[in-house]
């Protein structure tokens, strides 16, 4: 068994409805957790619409290969091209952390999967969602999530909102 901790994103379409699909299709692998959706200004050098973001915790059978493809399958149903690296999409799920049974986190350097995401640090519609999921949570390598967040410019936290429209 594996714990993962997923990002989904989307900025294309319905938005919510491509996240909440994701979610649902998650149920049969083990959900354990997932936040509140949330608004944020498009990140990386493409001009695009704003995302919707979420954090969900997974636990089942896959390896941390295993949920990079299930990342894929989520990805291709709700319809994803990949054209622009950075560009617009109806949906983006990251695999952001993996670990054992025993807690051991997963760590990759492989260009396909490095773990643990190598930008999750950054970026504060990944911090804040999964803060709020579970506020002690840790990006193996890089400490306590919260304390990440904290330790972000405010102008990247304050981006992010909460989208009660939806929920």
């Amino acid at each position: 068994m594996t714990r993962a901790v997923l990002s989904l994103g989307a900025n294309l379409g319905d938005r919510a409805g491509a996240i909440r699909a994701a979610i649902t299709a998650l149920r049969a692998d083990g959900l354990v957790a997932r936040s509140t959706l949330y608004e944020t200004p498009p990140w990386g050098p493409v001009e695009q619409p704003p995302y919707l973001n979420a954090v969900v915790v997974v636990r089942g059978e896959r390896d941390a290969r295993g949920w990079l493809a299930r990342a894929h399958e989520l990805e291709q149903a709700a319809g994803r091209t990949r054209e622009v690296r950075w560009g617009p999409r109806t949906l983006d799920v990251d695999v952001v952390t993996v670990t054992g049974d025993d807690g051991t986190p997963v760590v990759s350097d492989d260009p396909e999967l490095t773990l643990p995401h190598p930008r999750a640090h950054e970026r504060a519609f990944v911090l804040l969602p999964w803060s709020t999921l579970d506020p002690r949570a840790e990006l193996p390598g890089r400490g306590r999530v919260a304390d990440l967040l904290a330790a972000l410019p405010a102008e990247d936290v304050r981006a992010v909102t909460r989208w009660d429209h939806l929920q």
